[in-house]
């Protein structure tokens, strides 16, 4: 029976495909599901054979601890270089914009109390 290894929602595609790659690299058997066409299905990778479960568990629990090395590293260097995105910095690229969405909030909140006000729910 096949059993789930790796879930792929939210996963980026270079994550995935190292994954892949890995568990090519060992030997290990597997398919990959898509999120299907409406994306409710689960995107996911899939052992065949139960038995690789625990050595796939330990190849991608050391991948996991070392990529995560790899990507704090790179947002320390960018954050000591001050070219890490922060909000205000959307905010000075494209202010219009964020005073747009701005209003849009505002705009749905005051709908929806005038709403629960004038209908007494």
């Amino acid at each position: 029976m096949a059993t789930l290894l790796f879930p792929l929602r939210g996963v980026p595609e270079d994550e995935a495909e190292e994954v892949r790659e890995l568990l090519d690299a060992h030997n290990i058997d597997f398919y990959e599901t898509s999120a299907g066409n409406w994306g409710i299905s689960m995107p996911a990778l899939w052992l065949r054979n139960d038995d690789d479960l625990t050595t796939a568990k330990r190849l991608l629990e050391t991948y996991q601890q070392k990529r995560y090395s790899e990507q704090r590293a790179i947002y320390e260097r960018l954050k000591r270089q001050g070219k890490n995105k922060r909000l205000i910095d959307g905010v000075r690229k494209q202010p219009l914009q964020f005073l747009l969405y701005i209003g849009l909030i505002i705009l749905i909140v005051y709908v929806s109390i005038k709403l629960v006000f004038e209908l007494g729910l």
